[in-house]
Formats: C-alpha cells, structure tokens, sequence
C-alpha cells in the first residue's frame, strides 16, 4: 500500500507512520521493532502511542497479529487469513499460503468440542538457511 493510499484512510499522522512501517517491511514486526521504525520516520512518537496504533489497526482490519504462546506478539502486514512456518532455529516467520479442508476444521472441532472461529496452521521446523549451516 502506497503512502496516498494510506493517508485517504483518514487515520491519526501516528497511526498511519506505524501502518507504513508495517506495509514496508517484509517480515513480521515486534511491537518493538515497530516503534524503531516509527521512532526513525516520527521522532515524537511514543511507545504507547504505538502499541495503542497497532491494537487500533489490528481491530480495524488493516493489520494481523500473530500470538504464539505467551511470546512477544507479532504484526503482520497481511490481514487475511494465511498460515506460517517458524524455524526452531533461528526464529524466522514466513507465510505460506494454503487452504484449509473444512473437514478437517469440523474434526478438530468435533476433538476439541469448540465450536470452530478460525484455524491457524503453523509449521515448526527447520529452514533452509539453518539447514545450511
């Protein structure tokens, strides 16, 4: 998303500085390394003032958050629904695109007595860096 793009969405000068910085980057981003990006282009800018931006473009639908566990949340560029794959290794994230049958949903469904609001799949292994080392 170009930078007009993001400004005819009528959101605060900080919000749309912590968007950029996501729509930017190819990975996903920390809160931290959010506000590192967003500190560089706005220097006024606080910590909680970020934070505050990625819940607020988080619940609008202009960004994803990934959680894993009790771990540091992770901001996705890419609100729609897609899986990842995480190195056990040296921790790099990335996005695979995949459907999902929905009868495996209804399985895990009928396993876990959940009633189903979305499945994530997340492949856990090694990359092909670390693999090289």
């Amino acid at each position: 998303m170009d930078v007009a793009t993001i400004q005819d969405l009528g959101l605060t000068k900080q919000r749309e500085v912590v968007l950029q910085v996501i729509r930017d980057s190819h990975g996903h981003l920390t809160a931290s390394e959010v506000f590192s990006g967003a500190k560089y282009l706005l220097p006024s800018i606080s910590f909680a003032t970020v934070y505050n931006s990625l819940r607020y473009l988080k619940d609008a639908g202009h960004i994803a958050e990934i959680q894993f566990g009790n771990g540091a949340s992770l901001y996705d560029r890419r609100p729609t629904r897609h899986d990842h794959a995480i190195c056990t290794k040296c921790g790099l994230l990335t996005d695979i695109q995949m459907k999902i049958p929905a009868k495996l949903i209804g399985k895990a469904a009928k396993k876990s007595n959940f009633k189903p609001e979305s499945l994530e799949f997340t492949l856990r292994g090694i990359c092909p860096d670390c693999l090289g080392s």
